[in-house]
């Protein structure tokens, strides 16, 4: 067993200062193509957090496969990632404006019983992802819910309305969520797209708040946890 190959084999110094550039450039990368492909991709762990377990996870793994691949690549590359992540942290802790960029910001998805339509397409996510996440939670329809959250780390977060103001809105279960073709007078109707709720003259209304045009009826049961 030759231990000169096995931790150092042919690596020149000028090799080693391109392994360093090379993790540099793949540990930014990463952290960009998390932040494009929104929170949904990062379930329970921040876009930063994950980005260190994959950069990890790949200068672990080929070493213990690659005959020609010495230790200290892996060693070099690993310390390059470990100290952008000092250095990352400390940023984050030093700057609000650098840590909004990497970790990104939590997003307002429902506000006052209605779907904040920018933040969703923003944050990624469809109507029915976030509808599930809220049934999980208990909440039978958007009236229920004063604040809806979308964290940095994809979980949800809401405030609710009290028993007494809680509102009209729009249903989450799809039985009870289905398209109305004829309406009745002085009863609530929610737009299936945007959760506005307003009494309708007709069926085909246009939505004033998203120019949507299809209608359930809105429910008002209060929220139990």
């Amino acid at each position: 067993m030759d231990w000169f190959t096995i931790f150092i084999h042919d690596t020149t110094w000028a090799f080693v200062a391109e392994l360093m550039i090379r993790a540099a450039l793949m540990f930014s990368m990463i952290i960009i193509f998390l932040r494009l492909t929104g929170k949904r991709g990062v379930r329970q762990l921040s876009i930063f957090e994950l980005a260190i377990i994959l950069s990890l996870g790949s200068i672990a793994g080929d070493p213990m496969f690659t005959e020609d691949l010495p230790l200290v690549h892996a060693l070099v590359v690993m310390s390059v990632v470990i100290g952008m992540y000092r250095l990352t942290t400390w940023l984050m802790m030093k700057y609000q404006p650098f840590e909004d960029l990497i970790e990104g910001k939590s997003l307002y998805i429902v506000e006052n019983g209605e779907l904040v339509l920018e933040k969703i397409e923003y944050g990624k996510m469809s109507h029915d992802e976030f509808f599930a996440e809220m049934r999980q939670q208990g909440v039978e329809h958007l009236g229920q819910v004063r604040v809806g959250l979308l964290e940095t780390d994809g979980k949800f977060s809401m405030l609710f309305f009290h028993d007494g103001a809680t509102r009209y809105g729009l249903p989450l279960f799809p039985k009870a969520c289905q398209p109305v073709y004829r309406t009745t007078p002085n009863t609530y109707y929610a737009c299936m797209y945007c959760g506005h709720v307003r009494l309708l003259e007709h069926a085909n209304e246009i939505c004033p708040r998203c120019n949507h045009q299809q209608w359930t009826q809105a429910i008002n049961t209060p929220y139990r946890s």
